[in-house]
């Protein structure tokens, strides 16, 4: 007999958490997994599509706003919830730093690396001289203020990006330093901080790794890795292959980085070595995809933190995915309702068309 849980996805208008949405749905149309997982959607904008996917949307404050935090617990309260799921970036310190308090005024399991982990792989500084320390390959870095002996080393072009950035926000390739210290002033003229960063081949192949940690931070249950094409931020088409020497360093990453649940490590090769040049503490955009070759991240990290499954999947396929859009449709007057009301009533009659 299957278990029944209630879960808690935020940021359902994002792409990161319509995937974990997608995947608990996989997960309920399989045979596979012990639980059926009732989905609560939370987002802050009655226009997110995934608020009207879910089994109930909830609308909450922004995650800077100091109500936040307290939305989330009374949800979670109301909906006696059993695990929280994080759909965006900006959220994921914010419900980190309060993970203890979240937990213990709900009951419900956080879904998230230790608060740790998550300042230093949201802080690409950080994480470089978190691989830098451990030996671990990595794209080599630089603070603007030591641009002089970098570009010296590395030459242009040069990547320039926000320390705190993500989707691709702020990105710039400069081949020259006019364009250099243009994206250093604009990146520092929206509140972040500049890192200059080795340019890394575009004709070499880029890499996706999703891998989920137990627990306790003792072994990895899963690793897929994907190469992508990337467009716009986010991986446009996606090749699953075993790329076996790609999963393996990921996963010594993410043991030596002290990583629980779900992490996501990008990386290109250069020479015969994987350097990663970003990593993102959380489930990651292509996690629906990793679900339909066999390795449903959602529900691996649900069962072993909440249910105390130890999982262990080394086995998937061998896929190639091509992403378009789609659309959700609503009735205006559910819209109207939503925004007056704050919150999606189950059965809302939103539809998708079946027409590709």
């Amino acid at each position: 007999m299957q278990a029944k849980a209630n879960v808690l996805v935020t940021a359902t208008g994002s792409i990161v958490g319509q995937g974990i949405i997608k995947c608990l749905k996989l997960a309920n149309a399989s045979n596979d997994s012990p639980v059926t997982y009732r989905v609560i959607g939370a987002d802050m904008s009655a226009q997110a599509a995934g608020l009207y996917r879910c089994d109930i949307g909830i609308l909450v404050p922004s995650a800077s706003s100091p109500e936040y935090v307290d939305s989330i617990i009374k949800v979670s309260r109301e909906q006696t919830v059993h695990a929280i799921y994080v759909g965006s970036d900006v959220e994921l310190i914010v419900l980190g730093e309060a993970k203890e308090r979240i937990e213990h005024e709900t009951g419900a399991k956080l879904l998230t690396s230790p608060i740790k982990v998550l300042i230093t792989a949201r802080d690409k500084w950080k994480t470089f001289e978190f691989l830098n320390a451990n030996n671990l390959p990595s794209a080599a870095s630089s603070l603007p203020e030591d641009n002089e002996n970098f570009i010296k080393e590395f030459g242009y072009p040069i990547v320039v990006k926000p320390r705190e950035g993500y989707g691709s926000k702020l990105f710039f390739v400069a081949n020259n330093r006019d364009e250099m210290e243009y994206a250093v002033s604009k990146i520092q003229r929206t509140g972040w901080n500049p890192i200059l960063q080795e340019y890394l081949n575009e004709d070499e192949a880029e890499f996706t790794s999703g891998v989920t940690i137990d627990r306790f931070g003792k072994y990895t249950m899963s690793s897929i890795s994907i190469r992508k094409i990337v467009k716009s931020g986010q991986t446009y088409k996606a090749f699953i292959d075993n790329f076996e020497s790609i999963r393996r360093s990921a996963e010594k990453v993410a043991l030596r980085l002290g990583a629980r649940g779900a992490i996501n490590i990008q990386a290109k090769i250069q020479g015969n070595e994987p350097k990663v040049f970003e990593i993102n503490p959380r489930f990651s955009a292509t996690c629906p995809i990793r679900s339909a070759a066999g390795i449903n991240e959602p529900d691996i990290v649900f069962r072993n933190s909440v249910l105390d499954e130890n999982i262990k999947l080394d086995a998937y396929r061998r896929l190639v995915c091509m992403r378009y859009w789609n659309e959700v449709y609503v009735q205006y007057a559910t819209f109207e309702k939503t925004s007056n009301l704050g919150r999606v009533e189950e059965d809302n009659n939103s539809f998708i068309i079946d027409y590709f």
